[in-house]
C-alpha cells in the first residue's frame, strides 16, 4: 500500500489545529474548578498553536492536499470556542463585571463576536483587523493581570462590542507586513512577561513585579500605537 506523504502532511496540520479545541476544554475545565491561571495557561497554549498553524498550512499546502477539508472552517470553530466562548464564560464564572450584567455582558459578547466570524471584510490587504476581532481571550487576560474594577471592565467591554462595527485597526502581530519583525519582537517580549504575569504566586503585583509589569505595559503601547499610525492613515 503506498502511503501519501503529503496528504498524511495536511491531515497532520490539520490535527494540530484541532488540538486547540483539546486545550479549550482544559481551559473550560479549569474555569469550572476557579483555576483562573490555570485556564490562562491553557488558552495561552491554544492562541500559540492558532498563531503557528497557518504559517505550517500555507507552507504544506493543505488546500491542495486535502482539498476535502476546510481549515478555515475548522479554525473558526475552535477560534470561536476559545476567543469567546471561554473568556465569555470567565467573565461570568469570575464575576468581572457587575453582578446585575454577569448575564448581559456575555450574552452581548456572544453576539458581536458573530459578526466578527462572519464579517469577510474582516482583515485589509496588509492583513491588519478592521474592527474589533474577537479576541476576548486577550480583554480577560488584562482583566485579570490588572485586577481592574468590575466597572471599569464593564466599559471596556461595551466600548470593544461597539468598535467590533468601527473600522478601526488591529495589529495581527505575527502577519502584518509594516514593522514585522518589531512586532514579533514585542509579541515575544509580551508573551514571556504575561506568562510571568499569570503565574506569579506573590498577592502584590505592583511591588513584586514592577519590572516586568512595566516591560509588558510597553510592549501594549507599541501595540496601540502602531494600530493608531494604521487606523488613521486611512483618513
Amino acid at each position: 500500500m503506498k502511503v501519501d506523504k503529503d496528504q498524511i502532511s495536511a491531515w497532520s496540520v490539520h490535527a494540530f489545529t484541532g488540538s486547540g479545541a483539546i486545550l479549550g476544554f482544559l481551559a473550560l475545565i479549569s474555569i469550572l474548578n476557579n483555576d483562573q491561571a490555570g485556564s490562562f495557561l491553557w488558552l495561552g497554549m491554544a492562541l500559540l498553536v492558532d498563531g503557528v498553524d497557518g504559517t505550517l498550512a500555507r507552507k504544506v499546502g493543505v488546500e491542495e492536499k486535502a482539498p476535502n477539508l476546510d481549515g478555515i472552517i475548522l479554525d473558526s470553530i475552535i477560534d470561536y470556542l476559545n476567543y469567546v466562548i471561554n473568556p465569555a464564560l470567565m467573565i461570568y464564572w469570575f464575576q468581572m463585571v457587575p453582578s446585575s450584567f454577569e448575564m448581559i455582558m456575555p450574552a452581548l459578547i456572544f453576539g458581536v463576536s458573530l459578526y466578527t466570524f462572519i464579517n469577510v471584510n474582516m482583515k485589509t490587504d496588509d492583513y491588519y483587523f478592521q474592527g474589533f476581532p474577537a479576541v476576548w481571550n486577550i480583554v480577560v487576560l488584562y482583566f485579570f493581570i490588572l485586577n481592574t474594577n468590575e466597572w471599569i471592565n464593564l466599559v471596556v467591554i461595551i466600548i470593544l462590542s461597539i468598535l467590533t462595527f468601527v473600522p478601526w485597526k488591529f495589529v495581527h502581530p505575527l502577519r502584518v507586513k509594516s514593522f514585522r519583525n518589531l512586532t514579533i519582537f514585542f509579541t515575544v517580549v509580551w508573551a514571556a512577561t504575561t506568562l510571568r504575569l499569570v503565574t506569579k504566586t506573590e498577592i502584590n503585583l505592583i511591588i513584586n513585579d514592577t519590572i516586568v509589569l512595566l516591560i509588558w505595559l510597553i510592549c501594549t503601547g507599541y501595540f496601540i500605537y502602531i494600530c493608531f499610525l494604521r487606523s488613521i492613515k486611512d483618513y
